[in-house]
C-alpha cells in the first residue's frame, strides 16, 4: 500500500487539531472537536493532547495486529483514558473528543472504520465509488450546547472517540476485497467540505486526490473557503487533512509510505445496532 498525506491547520488558528498516523499497512485520520468557549470539559488537557495520544495508542495496537478495527479503537480509547483518569473527570460529557477514520490493508482484504464525520471514499478498479460517512451529527434535534451534550455518545445521538470505549462499536466498519480497489481517500471535514459544501461530487473529490495529491485538495479547499467567506453559516476555515491510499499491484501491503505535510454492495459492511435501517449514517454507492 502506498500512502501519501497532507494536513494543515486552518489559516486563522495556531494549532492543528487534526492528526494523521500511518504504518506499513494502515492509515488513521483524527479530527479533534473544539469545545465551545466557556465550556467546562472536566479535563486539564486540550483537544490536541487527546488527538496525539489517541493516535499513538491506535498505532501501537494496529502495529501488533489487532484482530478487528473495532477492538483496536476500543483498546486505544481505554489506553488514553488510563493516562488521565487520575487527573480529569472522565464522566464529564464535554470531555475532549475526536473523529476516527481508519483504513487497513490485510493482504487479501482492506478493512475500514469511520466514527463521526471524517469520511472515507473507496474507489474500485471499475471506477465506481462508495462513501463511508458517519454523519449522524448532521441530524440532531438541535445544536445548542445542552442538546449536543445530551446527544454525544448516547443512543440515538452521535458517537465520538472520547471517554467511552463502547463508542468503537458504534463505528461504521467493513472489509472489501483488495483486488477490487484502486484507491481510498480519508478526509477530515475540513477537506471533505469540497464535496459537502463546495459543490464537488464525491467522485470528483477522490479523482482530484488520486490525480493531484493531498496537498492540492487542501489548496482547493482554501480557495473555495475564501470565495464563499461571508456567504455560508459556520466557520470560514477549518483544519484540513487528506490521505490517499493506493492498492494497485505495484503497491503490495508492505509497500512504501510517502508523507507530505442504506446499504453496501459489499457484504462486509457492519452497521452499529443503534442505526441499522437509519439513513443518517450510510455507505453510498455509485456505478
Amino acid at each position: 500500500m502506498l500512502i501519501t498525506h497532507a494536513t494543515q491547520a486552518a489559516p486563522d488558528v495556531d494549532r492543528n487539531e487534526d492528526s494523521v498516523v500511518t504504518g506499513p499497512d494502515f492509515a488513521v485520520v483524527l479530527d479533534g472537536a473544539t469545545a465551545a468557549p466557556g465550556i467546562d470539559t472536566g479535563c486539564i488537557h486540550d483537544v490536541s493532547w487527546l488527538v496525539a495520544r489517541l493516535g499513538a495508542e491506535l498505532a501501537g495496537v494496529l502495529l501488533t495486529g489487532s484482530p478487528s478495527l473495532t477492538d483496536a479503537l476500543g483498546n486505544a480509547i481505554e489506553g488514553v483514558m488510563a493516562q488521565h483518569e487520575d487527573s480529569c473527570d472522565l464522566d464529564n460529557p464535554d470531555s475532549p473528543s475526536s473523529t476516527v477514520a481508519i483504513v487497513r490493508d490485510r493482504g487479501e482484504t482492506v478493512d475500514y472504520l469511520a466514527l463521526s464525520d471524517s469520511p472515507i471514499v473507496l474507489r474500485r478498479i471499475d471506477g465506481s465509488i462508495d462513501v463511508v460517512h458517519d454523519n449522524r451529527n448532521d441530524f440532531l434535534p438541535g445544536y445548542t450546547v445542552e442538546i449536543v451534550r445530551q446527544q454525544r455518545n448516547a443512543p440515538g445521538g452521535f458517537w465520538v472517540a472520547s471517554t467511552k470505549p463502547e463508542a468503537a462499536k458504534e463505528a461504521l466498519t467493513g472489509s472489501v476485497p483488495r483486488e477490487s480497489l484502486d484507491c481510498a481517500g480519508l478526509f477530515t471535514d475540513g477537506a471533505s467540505r469540497l464535496a459537502e459544501r463546495h459543490g464537488l461530487r464525491w467522485a470528483d473529490l477522490i479523482e482530484l486526490l488520486a490525480r493531484d495529491g493531498p496537498t492540492k485538495i487542501i489548496d482547493r479547499v482554501r480557495r473555495e473557503d475564501e470565495r464563499l467567506a461571508g456567504h455560508r453559516p459556520g466557520k470560514v476555515h477549518d483544519d484540513a487533512t487528506a490521505v490517499l491510499c493506493r492498492f494497485d499491484a505495484a503497491c503490495p501491503p508492505w509497500s512504501l509510505q510517502v508523507v507530505a505535510t442504506g446499504q453496501s454492495r459489499w457484504s462486509g459492511m457492519r452497521w452499529p445496532d443503534s442505526i441499522r435501517g437509519d439513513a443518517h449514517a450510510t455507505l453510498r454507492s455509485w456505478p
